[in-house]
């Protein structure tokens, strides 16, 4: 009897990672016709270490030895106007943004998914630790069996309509049965490191790689009275909840206690510090959002119950979530430490991931 999945075509986004090219290989041993697609997201500037094309290289070496062809397509035009100026719009605000999740939405589900139904896709896979259910003939997002590598919540920005066009072959296994299928079938990426930190920025310091759009001035950085205790290089590259980078030294009357971000003013460019890692000023109970994405487009009667995710592998805290004209409040059933503005709070119901958006504010 034929398989049915020697029909349909998958384009396979290849990035010359284990996770990829694991991927790539389980569904041509479930007989499907398999292409792989390798997005260059990012123009590397003369002089700059061009890890991309490294990454090519590999993608190539696997696609060559699970003998299925590998189209490259330059999604860089795009990455910039819909992602990269994002991610300074949001640094310059003072936030601090996540452009794994802006690229998930504008690039991975929208331009390669549309290049690669241009060039005879029926679907497309990639690498991600994530599932799909489909319940009631809706299509939902839920989390992978590798909770430790669950990426769902990089996921919440894309929709339905995307999803149904997309299989996640890794949703089953875990990161170790991955590298150990990579092993078995000798596929020359078995050992490779995960990337990880921005893409565009690599190995570079942050500060570094910002100042060549964004000009810094150093301020002050004052303790929980209001006293002056250092200086900061620009308050706009500290994070709620940062530890290192501040650079105090031992202060007068005060234990030898790491130091902690508990609140920037970029209007006046000063960083607020205190010690210990679970002080109070650290700690919020509820959090703001201007909008929400439903991933299903069902939105839910206010107020619902159900969990929040404020960072990838934070352990989702139960909420009550309700709307006004203005947004959406989410109250915490206990204590968040260190919360931060642009990143993103993610909603689920149990392993179902409902939607989300992007932090406008939190509260202490």
């Amino acid at each position: 009897m034929q398989n049915m999945n020697t029909n349909k075509t998958i384009i396979v986004g290849m990035s010359g990672g284990v996770d990829s090219s694991v991927a790539a290989l389980l569904l041509k041993e479930q007989g499907y016709k398999v292409k792989g697609l390798f997005m260059q997201n990012w123009q590397t500037e003369a002089g700059e270490e061009c890890t991309s094309e490294i990454d090519f290289k590999d993608a190539s070496k696997v696609c060559d030895l699970l003998d299925i062809p590998l189209h490259r397509a330059n999604f860089a035009d795009e990455y910039w106007d819909r992602v990269f100026k994002e991610f300074l719009s949001e640094h310059e605000k003072g936030r601090t943004p996540n452009p794994d999740i802006l690229c998930n939405r504008e690039i991975k589900f929208k331009s390669f998914l549309d290049y690669a139904i241009k060039i005879g896709a029926d679907l497309i896979a990639t690498g991600h630790y994530a599932n799909l259910k489909i319940i009631d003939n809706s299509t939902y997002l839920t989390r992978a069996i590798d909770l430790d590598k669950d990426q769902t919540y990089f996921l919440h920005e894309v929709k339905e309509n995307e999803f149904k066009k997309c299989i996640f072959p890794l949703s089953k296994y875990t990161k170790n049965e991955v590298r150990e299928i990579a092993k078995k079938h000798k596929l020359p990426i078995a050992d490779k490191k995960d990337s990880v930190g921005i893409c565009f920025i690599g190995e570079r310091n942050l500060k570094d790689f910002l100042n060549k759009f964004i000009t810094f001035e150093k301020g002050k950085i004052k303790d929980e009275n209001g006293c002056v205790i250092g200086e900061h290089q620009g308050s706009i590259l500290y994070t709620e909840g940062q530890r290192q980078g501040l650079n105090i030294g031992g202060v007068k009357g005060r234990d030898e206690l790491p130091w902690y971000v508990f609140k920037k003013d970029i209007k006046n460019n000063e960083i607020s510090v205190c010690q210990g890692v679970n002080n109070n000023l650290l700690m919020n109970s509820s959090l703001w959002l201007e909008e929400i994405n439903y991933i299903n487009n069902k939105e839910p009667t206010y107020p619902y119950d159900c969990f929040v995710q404020v960072r990838h592998q934070h352990k989702p805290v139960q909420c009550s979530v309700d709307k006004n004209n203005n947004g959406f409040l989410i109250n915490f059933s206990k204590k968040i430490r260190a919360i931060a503005p642009g990143q993103s709070a993610v909603l689920y119901n149990n392993d179902i991931c409902l939607g989300g958006g992007i932090i406008a504010k939190t509260f202490k």
